[in-house]
């Protein structure tokens, strides 16, 4: 009964020992920077090509717009010119 009492004296201890260092290694621990530089550079490297893509599709649209005026009024001309 006696070497029962101190195995479980030993392991409460050195389980007690190890939680305290695994506890404490974390504290220490550098923290992980919440996104790597890498990762940085290639979201903002998305985000200018995004904005390019908007730049163009609005002016995209313009120019529909605009070639859409043309017709209609070439449309309506050729409706009162007849």
């Amino acid at each position: 009964m006696e070497l029962a009492v101190e195995l479980v004296a030993l392991l409460s201890t050195v389980g007690i020992a190890a939680f305290t260092v695994v506890k404490v290694a974390r504290l220490f621990a550098p923290r992980r920077e919440s996104a790597s530089t890498d990762v940085t550079a290639r979201l903002e490297a998305l985000e200018r090509d995004v904005q390019s893509l908007q730049h163009e599709q609005a002016e995209t649209q313009e120019r529909l717009d605009f070639a859409e005026r043309l017709l209609s009024k070439v449309r309506e001309e050729r409706r009162l010119g007849s």
